[in-house]
């Protein structure tokens, strides 16, 4: 598929609907040999990753991503930024408490979460701690420029997947439940768990995507400054 790229970069979206069809493991290795590509610190190429197809390891994956994905309900539904480090952590805990109330919706009316194991691609993305330059490590706050070396491979991985008429979603939910995890697909403790990789056919074809202006969050000069608007 001969795709536009500034028009592939401004249609792809998060898609968590998918088509009931599945997708080759030839397919999967293009995508993946494309995403290869991607940069990283020193080129050290930290990312690593597990395609989780034994039905068992789905389901375990799926009832791990529930836990954490209900607590992100109950937190937005109460106007949190769902774990962002300047929320407030008493509003935090108020909202978690009503959590099991979301769970219970979603055991009646399934979706996106509810049904993740039957999604077509599971990509498990994790990140080799002894390969990422995380030049914040030793700030005193939580610390993400390590990340700078995985996620473009994950959104290389998007990417690709759009020239093959797929899409998909990066989701950090599993890393809620990183110990179990680990535990369940036999990470070691020097890789950390980096994000969840959906993909499938759509369901809908990508529509131009809405977001902020450049001048919401670009300036000149400092924080807040001129807007820059050319």
């Amino acid at each position: 598929m001969d795709l536009d790229l500034v028009d592939t970069l401004r249609t792809t979206g998060a898609v968590r609907a998918f088509r009931n069809e599945p997708v080759p493991d030839e397919v999967v290795a293009r995508l993946l040999d494309t995403a290869r590509f991607a940069p990283s610190g020193g080129n050290r190429q930290g990312w690593r990753v597990i395609l989780v197809k034994d039905a068992g390891a789905r389901t375990a994956l799926r009832d791990l991503y529930l836990h954490g994905w209900y607590e992100y309900l109950a937190m937005v539904a109460a106007g949190l930024v769902p774990w962002a480090p300047v929320t407030d952590r008493d509003a935090e805990a108020t909202a978690l408490a009503e959590a099991p109330a979301f769970a219970a919706a979603g055991a009646a009316g399934p979706g996106f979460a509810e049904t993740l194991d039957t999604a077509p691609v599971l990509l498990l993305v994790l990140a080799d701690l002894a390969a990422l330059a995380a030049v914040d490590r030793d700030r005193p706050r939580y610390t993400f420029a390590g990340g700078a070396s995985i996620y473009p491979f994950v959104w290389s991985l998007l990417l690709a997947a759009r020239a093959e008429g797929l899409a998909g979603v990066m989701t950090t939910m599993p890393v809620r439940a990183e110990d179990e995890v680990r535990a369940r697909f036999a990470v070691p403790d020097t890789v950390a768990v980096a994000s969840l990789v959906v993909l499938g056919r759509p369901e809908r074809v990508a529509r131009r995507l809405t977001r902020t202006s450049v001048a919401e969050f670009t300036w000149v000069d400092r924080y807040k400054g001129a807007p820059f608007a050319p």
